[in-house]
């Protein structure tokens, strides 16, 4: 026991149906062949009639004892054991790829199989291949398949695959059936949606939350849109517990609305208190501008943020601060904890931010918000761990054409500033470097910058190492007419004016970047553009990106174009690779998967 303990580490998997899912590479199948197949690996009875020594190499001619043709067969790495084995008047089995010339049958150096009639599954692991054999012998049994919650089709078909008595069971043309496929499919998502199960925590909360949110919705200037209201009532049901502690989290598209939800939340907090972090300090301004703005007078705001504070953060009901929050010691207890685009803090900030939203036995309700849409089939993954809600569409329509735009382009691309420009409205160029390099074959930041500063005015400059940037951006958006930048701007800011956007060295980035980057355009309803920049314009990755504008597609598409990865950290491009499962086409698999764990 103690061994396979040992031998499951090497492995690094961690259930019986991860091991079960460890499908041999291929297999050495010792059945006599029916019938000579050209190209192919045969077994077949045979007699050596003739052998010869030349140039060093042993060439032996067998009898086919079913087709009484002749074969002819080369040894090149000669020892004293083949003179031995394959002495004339000797009977084998021999094993080999099977070739014609000239009319007369060839197979190089062929295996001298021992015992016929065995499938043997070829597995490819750390592990020498007696051990994988012994734990998959004595783990993956049809007592043990069931245990796991598996039915009898998907139990019989692992036992196949990994048992099979014949190569027909398992292969058509040369690859797994189709419903073996199917079932391999489906294994991966359940046994994927258990483990997570098996990391969900649950706390009793500090506190039942019931404030009402009449007072703050019936004064907004707008109307809520269907997904906001449902997802306000899934968090007002979630606050109402005292014997569950909140987790959710709500995904949003590119200016869905989230901020609307944040304060309906807290809302509801109150009387008690409520905290939301950001992890830059123009979101946190961005949101207490905001929360001043449409959150009812009596409600009581503080900001909190690196050597400037708003309000006084121990009598508010409603602290919004960045990871100057972590730094306070005397910051009060929260009923509400909330957190935006929370996958941009780093791995000691969420450790803080678990410790500012935990007690011992009891835990603040617990939100998250982000705007980088995921698939709905990493949606329904992830909810196995927390809840989660997405909103798809957006408070007004966006009128945001995209297009593919190269050198030849660029004197119209000028015209077309000049004109936003005369508009009063603004124009956001993101470079992919700040200095020259000779591993990307677009100009830098620095090196275009001298060219808009002759040509217009009021253009601001920053990047991800300006010190100042946050300071540029909130300038920038009072007094600007032209921002040159590299990412930084991807997340958050509103910009109300900015309607012409252009990404430059555009396929050099993920599809998911690219729509946070067009989501800076077009907040309020302007008409907007967003020209993507490439000195290969006909790239497919881009013409689809061009023609889709819903983030959630986008994450969609975004797997197509690389593989979909780890579900457990909310990234999609890293970590654990699915085997079977497609993160983009499979939602109907994981939706059985998780119907059967919740039945189980």
């Amino acid at each position: 026991m103690e061994e396979a303990k040992q031998l499951f580490k090497k492995l690094k998997i961690y259930s019986l149906l991860d091991l079960a899912l460890i499908i041999p590479a291929s297999y050495n199948d010792t059945t006599l062949s029916t019938t000579l197949t050209l190209g192919k690996v045969n077994t077949l009875e045979a007699k050596v009639v003739d052998s010869s020594v030349y140039q060093g190499k042993l060439r032996v001619t067998f009898h086919l004892t079913q087709s009484g043709r002749r074969l002819s067969s080369m040894f090149f790495r000669v020892t004293p054991y083949h003179h031995k084995l394959f002495e004339v008047g000797t009977s084998h089995v021999i094993q080999g790829k099977l070739e014609e010339y000239k009319g007369y049958l060839q197979m190089s150096q062929p295996k001298s199989i021992r015992q016929i009639g065995k499938i043997t599954p070829k597995y490819k692991t750390v592990l020498k291949e007696s051990e994988i054999a012994s734990l998959v012998e004595l783990y993956v049994t049809e007592r043990n398949l069931f245990n796991e919650g598996l039915d009898s089709k998907e139990v019989a078909t692992l036992m196949h695959i990994h048992f099979p008595k014949s190569m027909e069971e398992v292969y058509e043309n040369g690859s797994f059936k189709p419903d073996f496929i199917a079932v391999l499919k489906f294994v991966e998502a359940f046994n994927h949606l258990k483990k997570l199960r098996g990391k969900k925590v649950d706390f009793p909360a500090l506190k039942a939350l019931h404030g009402d949110i009449k007072p703050f919705v019936e004064h907004l200037p707008f109307t809520l849109t269907d997904e906001q209201k449902t997802v306000i009532e899934a968090i007002q049901k979630d606050l109402s517990r005292e014997d569950k502690a909140a987790k959710r989290m709500v995904v949003g598209d590119v200016g869905s609305g989230k901020t609307m939800v944040i304060l309906a939340s807290v809302m509801m907090a109150l009387p008690h208190k409520s905290i939301l972090m950001a992890p830059t300090s123009l979101l946190a301004l961005q949101l207490y501008e905001e929360a001043c703005k449409y959150l009812p007078k009596e409600v009581n705001i503080a900001l909190v943020m690196q050597g400037k504070d708003e309000g006084d953060y121990l009598e508010a009901d409603f602290i919004i601060g960045t990871h100057a929050l972590l730094y306070k010691e005397d910051l009060p207890q929260a009923s509400l904890v909330m957190v935006d685009e929370q996958h941009r803090f780093g791995t000691k900030q969420r450790a803080s931010l678990e410790a500012l939203a935990g007690g011992d036995e009891k835990k603040p309700h617990y939100l998250q918000f982000s705007a980088t849409p995921i698939p709905r089939t990493q949606a329904m993954m992830e909810s196995e761990l927390l809840d989660v809600s997405l909103i798809t569409t957006t408070p007004f329509e966006r009128e945001v054409l995209t297009r593919t735009i190269s050198k030849q382009d660029f004197p119209n691309l000028l015209t077309h500033v000049k004109e936003e420009i005369a508009k009063k409205h603004q124009v956001l160029i993101i470079y992919p470097l700040v200095e020259e390099s000779t591993e990307v074959p677009y100009q830098s930041l620095e090196e275009s910058r001298g060219f808009w500063e002759e040509k217009f005015d009021n253009v601001y400059v920053t990047h991800g190492k300006d010190k100042q940037k946050e300071e540029v951006l909130l300038e920038f958006r009072e007094k600007g007419d032209i921002l040159l930048a590299t990412t930084v701007v991807e997340v958050g800011i509103s910009l109300p004016r900015l309607t012409l956007i252009v990404i430059v060295g555009a396929e050099r980035l993920g599809l998911a970047t690219l729509h946070q980057l067009r989501g800076r355009v077009g907040r309020n309803g302007l008409k907007s553009w967003c020209y993507l920049y490439s000195n290969s314009p006909a790239n497919e990755r881009l013409t689809q990106f061009c023609q889709t504008t819903n983030g959630f597609d986008i994450a969609k598409l975004d797997l197509k174009f690389r593989d979909s990865g780890d579900i457990l950290d909310g990234t999609i491009q890293s970590g654990q690779r699915f085997k079977w499962l497609d993160m983009g086409e499979d939602e109907e698999v994981v939706a059985r998967a998780k119907n059967r764990i919740k039945i189980s």
